[in-house]
């Protein structure tokens, strides 16, 4: 990853097959990969993975998915076939989901990278307290990272805010993707917890996910190339 735009994923949070590929287009070049999330795969389906994945760009397949272990097995045995490179699952769907979906990857030819979904960073500490859960967020991430990692997880989604933590407590044997970014100034949108793209990468991220500040800018190859910009200058 000395390349700083191996760092930088661009969500496709946009909402049909032309939005998608004029996106691409115009960011060929200027980022890592690009995240197809629930609202574009629902509506244009594998077909555009497959369309994205044969211009030669990575994706990362954000579908998070959360069922029994069986039904999670079959599901990353399809999104292997199609050749992404990063796939999420939540944490909360337990060690036997977890395992089973890292196993089934595993016994692909290419196998994504599993990213186990901690908090969503649109979670408020009062959110998460109407959830029921017990502790802080912190705590709470802390605990599925734990169980991520122990259930043959290697990467995790979770908020800047607690990446300090995971980073002192797991170290090197986990990869971190965070979304939540907001480059300096710019609106925080539906996000309650984000951070700057310097904040990131200074706390530790692998892997920083950048959307609408990308695609919704005047120029989104010249807001890209800002953001790696940030990223070069505050790697270690």
């Amino acid at each position: 990853m000395n390349d700083p735009r191996s760092s930088l994923i661009v969500a496709l949070d946009v909402p049909d097959r032309s939005a998608a590929l004029k996106a691409v287009k115009n960011l060929t070049g200027h980022v890592g990969f690009f995240k197809i999330g629930l609202e574009l795969f629902t509506r244009e389906g594998p077909g555009l993975v497959e369309e994205i994945r044969d211009l030669g760009e990575k994706i990362f397949l954000d579908l998070k998915l959360h069922d029994i272990p069986n039904t999670v097995k079959g599901a990353v045995r399809s999104v292997c076939a199609l050749g992404v490179q990063m796939l999420t699952v939540h944490a909360s769907g337990g060690p036997q989901m977890l395992a089973a979906a890292c196993q089934e990857a595993q016994s692909s030819a290419t196998p994504p990278l599993i990213l186990a979904v901690t908090a969503l960073t649109s979670l408020s500490e009062a959110d998460v307290r109407d959830l029921g859960v017990a502790g802080t967020t912190e705590q709470w991430v802390e605990r599925l990272a734990g169980m991520a990692q122990q259930s043959g997880i290697r990467g995790i989604v979770a908020s800047a805010k607690e990446l300090a933590m995971l980073r002192a407590k797991f170290g090197d044997q986990l990869q971190f993707v965070i979304p939540g970014i907001r480059p300096a100034g710019a609106a925080l949108q539906d996000q309650s917890r984000a951070v700057t793209p310097a904040e990131a990468i200074l706390a530790g991220a692998n892997y920083i996910v950048v959307g609408r500040p990308i695609l919704q800018a005047h120029d989104p190859a010249a807001a890209a190339d800002a953001i790696v910009k940030e990223i070069m200058q505050a790697r270690p």
